[in-house]
């Protein structure tokens, strides 16, 4: 880098005369050397084609490949990078691409020689359900070796985050599809991902007779092996998910490729202990969110946009408004006011799917 210094001010020498002749200095090739963390400059370049290998590897399923942009002399990560293209290999994708947004911005791994932070942007599809991208951030130590550069770890840290994990870092991806639906799954029982997709495929045709606008009408749903393997996924504190069933990644606002794609994840220590109606109510509520995230955008009031996902999660035939919140209060008859009541129902209980308390879901778009 240093050398590259010591040229660049040479250049800015030599150009210094030719100020005002433009084809001057467009023949002589002066002009503004390209800062470190520019993605256009010579090792942005280079980084960015070892980049567009690596993701023709990944679209290919062509492991040797992948594992050959992998730094050698980076021994743990090399067997982590193997398991982890092995562990996606029934993922049904689209595409799958890297962008690099920038050099530079948080400390490499050490890795021996010389070394380089980059900020990467992976986005892929799944084949057959989206319709935009899933885009996620990557925080990539690369290594310098024989003129070339390879990945060394995807440890760097930005802003206190690390990059998002994926499932299929979590271990092997188990795959179910269903009519309206496809289920990945790690650490669960094929039964139960089975159930999850029946589930989903109730749930979707409610929403076409509900919801005027177009949309996908398909969803894609992913069930971890724990609590704390969702959080992982949401880039969150298991805290804060306890007692959740469910959540909807995505970002509101926009249409086709400017929204990110939709994914229900869901926690199945909190899933499990639901009746079917229960776990029909969060997923369906789950689902009304993909549905309507094109319609939806940041000053969308959250009492409209989860009040209609708990409005279609539970138009359920042969349910009385008593069975579906039975701690709500019996109702005033029309023309009177409703008496002044002494406690207001929690949030939990108040929408609760049964008559004992149980975890509820939560739609929103988890920071990543």
């Amino acid at each position: 880098m240093a050398g590259r210094r010591r040229s660049g001010g040479w250049r800015a020498l030599l150009c210094l005369p030719l100020a005002g002749a433009f084809s001057l200095t467009a023949l002589s090739g002066c002009g503004p050397v390209p800062a470190p963390d520019d993605p256009e400059g010579r090792d942005g370049r280079a980084v960015q084609r070892m980049l567009d290998q690596r993701a023709a590897a990944v679209r290919e399923r062509d492991a040797d490949a992948f594992l050959a942009t992998v730094d050698r002399g980076s021994a743990g990560y090399l067997a982590e990078q193997r398991r982890v293209f092995r562990q996606m290999s029934a993922v049904p994708l689209r595409s799958w691409t890297y962008r690099l947004v920038r050099t530079g911005g948080f400390e490499p791994a050490r890795v021996g020689g010389r070394s380089l932070a980059a900020q990467v942007e992976l986005r892929y599809r799944l084949k057959g359900y989206d319709t935009a991208p899933v885009v996620s951030a990557q925080y990539l130590t690369l290594a310098r070796r024989g003129g070339q550069w390879y990945v060394a770890s995807d440890d760097g840290v930005v802003d206190g985050k690390r990059g998002t994990e994926q499932l299929w870092d979590q271990g092997t991806v188990d795959v179910v599809r269903g009519a309206h639906s496809l289920v990945l799954g790690v650490g669960q029982d094929r039964r139960v991902l089975r159930a999850v997709a029946d589930t989903a495929d109730r749930a979707v045709p409610v929403l076409g007779h509900v919801w005027p606008q177009e949309w996908a009408g398909r969803v894609v749903v992913e069930v971890p092996a724990s609590l704390g393997r969702m959080a992982a996924l949401l880039g969150a504190s298991a805290d804060g998910y306890r007692g959740i069933a469910a959540v909807t990644t995505g970002e509101v606002g926009g249409a086709g490729d400017e929204t990110p794609a939709d994914r229900v994840i869901v926690n199945p220590e909190a899933y499990q202990v639901l009746g079917d109606f229960g776990r029909r109510v969060v997923i369906t509520h789950e689902t009304a969110h993909v549905a309507t995230r094109t319609a939806t955008s940041a000053s969308t009031p959250l009492w409209l946009s989860e009040g209609f996902a708990d409005w279609v999660g539970y138009r359920t035939p042969g349910r009385t408004p008593r069975q579906i919140a039975p701690s709500s209060p019996t109702p005033s008859p029309p023309g009177t006011c409703p008496p002044r009541s002494r406690a207001t129902p929690t949030s939990a209980s108040a929408a609760t799917p049964t008559a004992s308390p149980a975890p509820m879901n939560r739609a929103g778009s988890p920071a990543a």
